[in-house]
């Protein structure tokens, strides 16, 4: 079928709309602000419970999301994010960590300043981004990535030996959800399953003596669980652990 010249501009436009409209399905619109008071971090004070690791995670592109904190098993997960101005906004956006729950007007985040600004073409469009305050945006889930890391164990300021064992999960990488974590004693190959207390925060009261192994299930997510698989670290804790330390997992999430 032949098409009048005149009509031939509008079909092009039409086409590319189409195009646009197949390759962003994946992506969800929705709203974003950010913090009044951040500049190049987040908070320390976030729900997820990182404190200052967490503000300065991902060089300070962090954000806070209601809808996707997930009653604190969405901490950590990392999202692209892109404004949808053409004449301000980068087409490849920026990549947050979620670190805190919060909303604010209807927005799905509440983006660190240097997030919130990273969204533009430039420096200057950027810059005009934190003078509007409030944008549309676009997102979809994406792997987190940290080269040259392994997870780490943090034990918390709010653990004490040997009654009390709390702890939190950093550096995981990829997109999976960790759903499920055992502690295990490694002499007698002992293990329970934990409670997610808050946050990204995981702990046992009365921790068993001995070496210590986390083991982790993640899940993809996806219906009734999607793929689930367990991750069991190559180092241990030492038996003489201690609040406030990080510990090596030796293992560390592969990426597809």
């Amino acid at each position: 079928m032949a098409f009048p010249l005149c009509c031939l501009p509008a079909l092009l436009y039409l086409s590319v709309l189409i195009t646009k409209a197949t390759a962003d399905a994946n992506f969800t619109m929705s709203k974003a602000v950010y913090y009044p008071d951040s500049e190049t971090s987040g908070t320390e004070t976030g729900a997820c419970e990182y404190g200052a690791f967490g503000a300065k995670l991902n060089n300070g592109d962090v954000s806070a999301s209601a809808s996707l904190y997930r009653n604190g098993v969405g901490c950590g997960a990392c999202y692209q994010v892109r404004c949808t101005n053409p004449y301000y906004c980068s087409p490849s956006g920026v990549t947050i960590v979620i670190t805190d729950s919060g909303a604010s007007d209807g927005t799905d985040f509440i983006l660190s300043q240097h997030a919130f600004a990273g969204m533009g073409q430039n420096k200057d469009a950027g810059a005009t981004l934190l003078n509007f305050g409030y944008v549309g945006i676009e997102y979809r889930r994406v792997p987190c990535i940290y080269p040259g890391k392994n997870i780490i164990f943090k034990i918390t300021e709010s653990s004490h030996f040997p009654y009390y064992f709390e702890f939190e999960i950093w550096y995981q990488q990829g997109n999976q959800d960790i759903i499920a974590v055992q502690l295990c004693e490694t002499v007698n190959l002992t293990c329970q399953l934990l409670n997610r207390t808050h946050g990204a925060v995981w702990a046992a009261v009365s921790p068993p003596s001995g070496p210590l192994s986390i083991r982790m299930l993640f899940s993809s997510g996806a219906p009734h669980g999607g793929n689930q698989k367990w991750l069991v670290p190559t180092s241990i804790i030492p038996q003489n652990w201690t609040a406030g330390a990080t510990y090596d997992s030796g293992v560390q999430v592969q990426l597809q």
